[in-house]
């Protein structure tokens, strides 16, 4: 029988046919559905993050929907709503869109914050509440949200309550030359003869939860523990870690940034095969979970400093155990 781990070396074999290159991008995928934290994904047009999404969905034979986030959008065109029955007179429950397994919020900055309220609840409670009544959301119920850095008319910054709900922010860069030249003789191939691979994987989402519990059981140091803390208290207390960067951050992280941390760093160590934590997983996760979670402010703007840029900084400063 194969195991849990075979199963998802089987989902990232699947992913990798259909996506050329983008390996963090696919890492941070499958460590988002093994965890069951939302992931933000910010990239520019055509670097596949829909596709991507949604050939992890058909990967794992999850129910999917994509909602394009709009200006209009209300909450009731994702959370549902409550319809009169003609027969009986009376109202019943049209469940929407974000009762599926993985939902892909396309250009999630694009809808108005009532919206985003409504899908807070969601991606917080894993519930939704119509008409005073409250609806339970899939158990494997996850947000992959997209976002456009380029095109700022007509979007709503995210609030950053909603934003500390992401486990990760996923930064998209594009492909190189070779990897380029793939993706264009692969599309071409596929367009006119072949059909795209087929889903062939033995995970169910019934696999995915039970992966989850094997990531539980993780063996974590007490050092490596204490050494989280210290990343993400690092970002409260950046003029001890670096005096030069102590006025770049209005915002350091809050201890959810730890709590994912973890997550995310135990699910990285067990994709790699290994049943305990090491510092190398959590030095690769840190960017990514910190990114979201701290505010520059004037200064840091105003000197051409990133929120990278610091987090890079608090990675050197910082001791590893």
């Amino acid at each position: 029988m194969m195991s849990s781990h075979a199963r998802f070396t089987s989902l990232r074999s699947y992913l990798e046919q259909v996506i050329v290159g983008q390996h963090s991008l696919l890492d941070r995928l499958m460590i988002s559905l093994l965890t069951g934290g939302h992931i933000l994904l910010e990239a520019a047009p055509g670097l596949a993050k829909t596709t991507a999404v949604k050939t992890l969905a058909s990967g794992v034979h999850a129910s999917f929907q994509r909602i394009q986030f709009t200006p209009d959008l209300m909450p009731g065109d994702i959370t549902g709503s409550e319809v009169l029955d003609p027969g009986s007179g009376a109202f019943r429950f049209l469940p929407g869109p974000l009762f599926h397994e993985i939902i892909l919020a396309d250009e999630i900055n694009r809808a108005p914050p009532k919206v985003q309220a409504a899908l807070l609840e969601a991606m917080q409670e894993h519930q939704v509440t119509v008409g005073g009544e409250t609806h339970p959301l899939p158990e494997l119920f996850l947000v992959m949200a997209t976002q456009n850095p380029l095109e700022q008319s007509g979007t709503y910054p995210l609030p950053e309550a909603q934003l500390d709900r992401f486990l990760l922010h996923v930064v998209l860069d594009y492909p190189d030359a070779d990897e380029e030249l793939l993706i264009l003789k692969r599309d071409h191939r596929h367009h006119f003869s072949d059909q795209p691979p087929r889903p062939d994987t033995p995970l169910q989402p019934a696999d995915v939860l039970a992966a989850r519990a094997e990531i539980g059981d993780i063996h974590i140091e007490e050092a490596l523990e204490r050494y989280i803390v210290d990343l993400v208290q690092a970002t409260r207390r950046l003029s001890q870690i670096d005096e030069g960067m102590g006025d770049y951050l209005q915002a350091g992280a809050s201890p959810r940034a730890s709590i994912a941390l973890l997550r995310a760093a135990s699910a990285h160590a067990w994709l790699q095969g290994r049943d305990y934590l090491m510092p190398e997983d959590i030095v690769e996760m840190t960017a990514d979970v910190l990114r979201h979670r701290i505010v520059l402010n004037y200064a840091a703007i105003a000197d051409g400093v990133g929120k990278d840029d610091i987090i890079e900084r608090i990675v050197a400063e910082v001791p590893v155990p």
